[in-house]
């Protein structure tokens, strides 16, 4: 199991990212959340295979249409990310 916190910074707010965000992962079965952030970012952490943890990486540096990432900072993370939510089935949280 992998587990990922990715901060994405561009235009990621008000285009849809975080309801495409979590779409795409629940369609990968993947864990974890997705949440905006006051500071303009969008926050996720994701868990899952390898494979299909790399592949919603190379899907969110698209993004959904509209979207424009202009930097995507990616961490190497345990169990306890899911500590905000996300441990039974990918969660959209509130903004933080």
């Amino acid at each position: 199991m992998r587990y990922v916190h990715v901060m994405l910074r561009g235009r990621v707010q008000g285009v849809g990212y975080r309801a495409w965000c979590a779409r795409t992962a629940e369609a990968q079965g993947l864990k974890g959340f997705v949440r905006n952030r006051r500071d303009g970012a969008v926050e996720a952490v994701f868990a899952g295979a390898d494979a299909v943890v790399e592949a919603m990486l190379d899907a969110c540096r698209a993004g959904p249409p509209g979207a424009r990432v202009d930097d995507m900072l990616v961490h190497e993370v345990s169990d306890t990310a899911l500590a905000a939510g996300g441990r039974e089935r990918f969660a959209v949280l509130e903004t933080l």
